[in-house]
This record gives C-alpha cells, sequence and structure tokens, in this order.
C-alpha cells in the first residue's frame, strides 16, 4: 500500500493547474444514464473514484471511453470522457460495487427515470458519519416512485413513469439534490425542489442537464424549478475546477509560505473560505488566469469558523484549514455542523505535535510555535491531505500512510506540491 513521505520547510512557489471537480464529475457521468446519446465530459479529473464509477456504469452497459480507450487501456492523460448509454443491459447497482463508493447509489433516480425500475444496493455508513438516504427516497416516492426496502437493497419502480410535484427536503442534502433533480429532468410535467442543495457542482449537473433537454429555472439556488423532458439527447460539457482542490492548495501554500497560481480556479466557488484565509494572514489575488495566493513573512492569525452548506465554509475544508491552524499565533475554534464523527484526523495531528481539544463538534486549536514530523496514519480523504498539509511546516519526515484515500480526491497531488518546491514523494509497498 502506498505512502506519501513529506519532508517539511520548504516554501511553495509557481503554479497549480487545478483539475476539473470532482464532486461535479461523478453526478456529471451517472446524468448519463439519462440519455441514449453520447455524453461528452470534458475537464474530467483522473482519480480512483473516477475509475470506480466508470465500472459501475459499465457494468449497467453503459459504454464509457476516456479518449477512445475503455478503463483498463492504459493510464495516460486524457480528460475528455464519452459515456453511450444507448442499451442498458442492467437495472441493478449491487452491494459489493456501491459499497466502494457512495456516490454511485445515486444512479437510482436516473434508472429509474430512464427504465422505469431499479435494484440498488444501500450504501450503509461511512467514516464520516451515517448519512442516511431516506431524503433521497422521499424524493423518488413523491415524484410517483413504489420504493421497497429488501435485503440492504432499494427496489424502486415506476411502470408508469415519473410525474412532478412540489418536493420540500427537510435538511439541506447534496446526495438527495443530485439524485432526485436527475430523476425530476425526465418527470411528466413541473418539479419544484425547495431546500435544495445549491453547490456550484449542483448548478454545474444542472446546466448539463439543461443542456441535455430538462428546462431548469432557479440554477444555483436553492429553489429549482424543473420541467421533464420526454427523452434527453447527447451533449458535450466541460466540468467545472474543483473547488475543494483549489482550497486545499491555498491553505498549503498559506501554511508553508510562498507565492502559488492556481491555474484555472473561479474564486466565486468558495469565497467564504478564501475571505477566512484573508483573515488568516495569507493574501489572495482573483484573475481570469486563476487565484494567486501567498503568505511572505507574517505569521498565521487564528479563526473562528463553523461549517456550512454553501455558500458558507465548506465541511470538506474542515480539516485542511484545522492543520492550517495548528500553527497560528493564538487560539482557534472549528465548528463542524455538516457531519458527525469528522474529526478523526485530530488525533493524527497531535502525533506531529498538534494542541487540539475536541469538545462536541467543536475543535479548539491553539497553535504552536514548532512541530515535527511522524508516520501518521489517514483516516479519510480530506483528513488524508490536512496531514500533507501539517507535514510542509513539520520539521523532519511525515508519512502519511494509506494514501489510497488521497488518490480518490486529489491528482497527481506529489507532482502538483513538488512542482512548487516541495519535498513529496511517493512511496510504493
Amino acid at each position: 500500500m502506498d505512502s506519501i513521505r513529506v519532508t517539511g520547510g520548504n516554501r511553495l512557489n509557481g503554479s497549480i493547474p487545478i483539475s476539473g471537480a470532482k464532486n461535479a464529475a461523478l453526478p456529471l457521468m451517472i446524468a448519463s444514464i439519462l440519455s441514449p446519446e453520447t455524453l461528452t465530459l470534458e475537464n474530467v479529473p483522473r482519480l480512483t473514484d473516477v475509475q470506480k464509477l466508470a465500472q459501475i456504469l459499465n457494468n449497467l452497459g453503459i459504454d464509457v471511453t476516456i479518449a477512445g480507450k475503455r478503463p483498463g487501456q492504459g493510464e495516460g492523460y486524457a480528460r475528455t470522457m464519452r459515456l453511450n448509454a444507448a442499451n442498458i443491459v442492467d437495472t441493478t447497482a449491487p452491494y459489493e460495487l456501491v459499497s466502494q463508493m457512495r456516490a454511485s447509489f445515486w444512479v437510482l433516480g436516473p434508472l429509474l427515470a430512464r427504465c422505469g425500475k431499479a435494484r440498488v444496493s444501500l450504501p450503509g455508513g461511512c467514516a464520516i458519519g451515517t448519512r442516511p438516504v431516506d431524503m433521497h427516497l422521499m424524493g423518488l416516492e413523491k415524484l410517483g416512485a413504489e420504493i421497497e426496502l429488501d435485503s440492504g437493497y432499494v427496489n424502486a419502480s415506476a411502470p408508469n413513469g415519473l410525474t412532478g410535484t412540489t418536493i420540500h427536503f427537510d435538511k439541506v442534502s447534496v446526495g438527495a439534490t443530485h439524485n432526485v433533480l436527475m430523476a425530476a429532468s425526465m418527470a411528466k410535467g413541473t418539479t419544484v425542489l425547495e431546500n435544495a442543495a445549491c453547490e456550484p457542482e449542483i448548478g454545474d449537473v444542472a446546466r448539463c442537464l439543461a443542456a441535455m433537454g430538462a428546462k431548469i429555472e432557479g440554477i444555483d439556488t436553492n429553489t429549482l424549478v424543473i420541467e421533464g423532458a420526454q427523452t434527453m439527447h447527447g451533449t458535450t460539457h466541460t466540468v467545472l475546477p474543483d473547488r475543494i482542490e483549489t482550497g486545499t492548495y491555498a491553505m498549503a501554500v498559506a501554511m508553508a509560505g510562498g507565492d502559488v497560481m492556481l491555474e484555472n480556479a473561479r474564486a466565486d466557488l468558495l469565497q467564504s473560505a478564501l475571505d477566512v484565509l484573508v483573515e488568516a494572514g495569507a493574501k489572495v489575488e482573483a484573475s481570469d488566469k486563476g487565484i494567486r495566493v501567498s503568505r511572505n513573512g507574517n505569521g498565521i492569525k487564528p479563526v473562528n469558523v463553523e461549517t456550512a452548506p454553501h455558500p458558507g465554509f465548506p465541511t470538506d475544508l474542515q480539516a485542511q484549514l484545522m492543520a492550517l491552524m495548528t500553527r497560528a499565533e493564538g487560539v482557534s475554534t472549528i465548528t463542524e455542523s455538516i457531519f458527525e464523527n469528522r474529526f478523526m484526523h485530530v488525533q493524527e495531528l497531535a502525533r506531529l505535535g498538534a494542541d487540539i481539544k475536541l469538545d462536541g463538534d467543536t475543535a479548539t486549536i491553539t497553535g504552536v510555535q514548532r512541530m515535527k514530523g511522524a508516520p501518521v496514519m489517514a483516516t479519510d480523504l480530506r483528513a488524508s491531505v490536512s496531514l500533507i498539509i501539517a507535514g510542509l511546516a513539520a520539521e523532519g519526515q511525515t508519512t502519511v500512510n494509506r494514501v489510497y484515500h488521497l488518490d480518490r480526491g486529489f491528482e497527481r497531488i506529489e507532482e502538483k506540491l513538488g512542482n512548487c518546491g516541495a519535498q513529496i514523494e511517493r512511496l510504493s509497498a
């Protein structure tokens, strides 16, 4: 099993290309189920989650090619993916596939809308909380689906198709919004989604669905009005840049010091996080080329942050900010309001010398003058990258184990940081 070794102390200078957003690419791939014509996606990141989902879709009968290559035909660095669902041969997504990646549960809505039936395994829990699917099922039932739970599977049918209605989500849910939005794109009549999640990735998917034939109003707001299409057609869509990768590298620069241009990044996608970085002492300049982040000379200032749905501070940047605050000149607090059990990186940061105290959903971080490298263990995707950020400023070597989590969401992280002067390398077991 691979690990990544970081030797701290080097400043970061140069440029880092920001990849396409994983959290948009996955539902965009799933949206291909809705049309018998080819959906072409550009700027798709090369991640293990993307590869796994391609295998899951292929299992349903969807032909997936990446720059002319099918999965397993060679790595390459191609970024254009073509998905053709002309012949869906199976409407079952089995446990052994869904259990590998939670987002694959989102095939439920599109399969139901296109084929009138679906059998999809419940995804179960995960390392950062239970994240139940009750709102997914409620939304689909409101559209007219008949749903039964049987032996860990969702059996759903809509023999007469889905019918538009008004659906109110009791709690903001990115996954439920994606699932129901895609299903509603082929429902008869008008569907209104109230209290929908309005993350930029949902807007990206909605724009693609509109290009495929659905009529959608209220994109990028918490109320979506969808006029379903009888049939959806193919289109070409470019995946928006990854705001979480952008924020992660911005915090890495703030931690290590230096001056880096984050190429193709868009400030409007993560303004709340950039505001926090400025408060912490970094300089942030947005342009049509991307976002330039620098910190030269001044120390890191403490901040108080609570995670919130977009446009608030993203939960997916909470661990990275905590790593940065371990070196702040004072006391910071971070309250995690989205997911329970998302503080597992705390004990690993403590191994490097961080001073962090937990009280329920709030972490109090007292900045320390120095940290020392040590072997640490990645527990999930965002936690693992927080350990790399901490390692950039720790004395000596930090070895992050179980980095398969990293490969789910960060494309060639050691190459991108290494090109800016970080002393970082991947160690193969």
